[in-house]
């Protein structure tokens, strides 16, 4: 009996082992360049210019140790820039579908980064198939950031950096500041500093026995008929909320799907020393969310954090229908413009008053 029940105990063990060695087989599947990033992008045929890359656009790649390289894009004015202004994308979002906004943004006369996340968009992968979010760690996304940040910084030393942090990019913004990265001012748009639940025990299992790259559901890769960003909710403006899918469609290599076990729990643990590390983080920052969502808590125990509520606002504001996508703008000039006011009081301080002659 004793045997009997040894063998049964062992069964569920078994059949993890057999997943997992399938999960290997079926991960070695892909092409050779799987891991390598896609430094350029062809314009979708159904886009008009407004959604273009901006005049000078350029394209490049950031590698720290031996994390995968990153892919940023780039963009100035023609003159000595107000402002450096770093944009960290969404989950699974390319830097493509901010280009209208970087033109706006190079119009009133800011340099424009938009970095990309390891494993994503167009930076090279950790592994696992091309269209899979995968990463084990958020610690090479926010290394890439302090580089980068320290680049702006030294690039144009009188212009303030701003560092602006989309969804998931918003919680990898806030962990860069909290580990140090120079910036004057840090935006949350629309942050996503929770994750959805935690992992069931045979996918922690799997995570810790070094197979992270598992797919957290199955059917998790790209599908060109799946529903877009405005069909989910996502965004209140059909021609907006259809980029990101007409980008991928002209470009395979930025098809992005479900994400990993691993990435999930890499955001777990990022988002659980974000909490904790709330109180000390001082750097000056703006929260542009609809009313009520999971950033206010966080605003609420930073030091030196506003809110400029969008009433009525998705998850993706800065791919919003008009109204709220220019309150959105609107509160990130304002922020932006306090932020350079505020480096410019530091550079020119206004002349101590002294007493009148004879006096």
């Amino acid at each position: 009996m004793r045997g009997t029940q040894k063998h049964e105990n062992l069964a569920p063990m078994r059949r993890l082992i057999a997943l997992a060695g399938l999960i290997v087989l079926l991960s070695g599947c892909g092409g050779a360049d799987d891991r390598a990033p896609f430094t350029d992008s062809r314009i979708p045929p159904s886009l008009g210019p407004g959604f273009w890359a901006p005049e000078g656009w350029a394209w490049g790649l950031i590698g720290v140790g031996a994390a995968p390289v990153q892919r940023y894009g780039v963009s100035s004015t023609l003159t000595a820039p107000r402002a450096s202004i770093l944009i960290l994308t969404g989950e699974g979002e390319t830097a493509e579908v901010w280009f209208e906004t970087v033109r706006d943004l190079n119009a009133a006369g800011h340099t424009v980064w938009v970095l990309e996340r390891a494993g994503q968009g167009g930076s090279a992968r950790y592994g696992g198939p091309h269209d899979l979010i995968h990463a084990p760690t958020f610690d090479d996304d926010i290394a890439a950031v302090r580089t980068l940040s320290r680049t702006l910084a030294q690039g144009a030393p009188d212009a303030p950096v701003i560092l602006i942090g989309a969804g998931v990019g918003g919680l990898v913004a806030l962990r860069a500041v909290q580990q140090g990265a120079a910036v004057d001012g840090l935006v949350l748009s629309a942050p996503d500093l929770k994750p959805d639940g935690a992992l069931g025990g045979w996918q922690t299992w799997l995570a810790k026995v070094g197979l992270g790259a598992v797919p957290q559901g199955f059917g998790a890769g790209w599908k060109r008929d799946a529903p877009n960003a405005f069909t989910r909710g996502l965004s209140g403006d059909r021609d907006r909320g259809g980029l990101q899918t007409a980008w991928q469609i002209a470009n395979p290599d930025l098809r992005m799907g479900g994400v990993s076990l691993g990435w999930r729990g890499a955001f777990a643990l990022a988002a659980t020393a974000a909490t904790d590390g709330l109180p000390a983080t001082g750097t000056p920052t703006l929260l542009l969310a609809a009313p009520g969502g999971e950033g206010e808590a966080a605003c609420a125990a930073l030091p030196n954090c506003t809110k400029a509520p969008l009433p009525g606002a998705r998850p993706l504001p800065h791919l919003d229908r008009p109204a709220v996508r220019t309150a959105w703008r609107a509160g990130l000039d304002s922020f932006v413009v306090e932020r350079i006011a505020a480096r410019e009081a530091v550079r020119f301080p206004a002349p101590t008053a002294t007493p009148a002659h004879g006096l």
